[in-house]
């Protein structure tokens, strides 16, 4: 298990957890004085009120709960965010309402997950060829459907 430090720079900021032993994201927690309401299409910075110490070599990853977008029509607007090692600044979430109805997050709601993983880096360099592949320049779709 990684260690990560967090600050907390805000009243009402909570850590990251975990719903079950064996969940992969752990759940961040809007920090807010109130509760906002997005509008149909809206789409606003809620705060979470932390910031991370990500260690070199990992990513955190900031994506949707599956519960808010399927029931509420709530997820990040960015799809998913990625929260570099050298980012020491307070994280916050995009979160767009995609649905018809207003909708309301309440202060300490669980509105995204957050997934730490290591990455690698590449050295990528100019070519005047590839290697053949049985796909070749195929594009979406070109695989099929079944």
């Amino acid at each position: 298990m990684q260690k990560v430090p967090v600050k907390i720079l805000r009243e009402g900021a909570a850590l990251p957890t975990y719903g079950t032993a064996s969940s992969a994201g752990a759940d961040l927690r809007a920090c807010l004085d109130a509760p906002v309401v997005l509008a149909p299409g809206e789409t606003r910075l809620i705060p979470i009120g932390i910031a991370m110490e990500i260690p070199e070599g990992y990513v955190g990853l900031v994506f949707a709960r599956s519960g808010l977008a399927s029931r509420r029509d709530l997820a990040p607007a960015n799809k998913v965010g990625v929260v570099d090692s050298d980012y020491r600044g307070e994280f916050f979430v995009p979160m767009r309402n995609h649905g018809a109805q207003p909708q309301t997050i309440e202060p300490g709601e669980r509105i995204a997950q957050f997934i730490l993983t290591p990455y690698l880096t590449a050295q990528f360099f100019e070519t005047e060829t590839l290697t053949d592949t049985a796909r070749g320049e195929g594009g979406f779709g070109s695989t099929g459907a079944k």
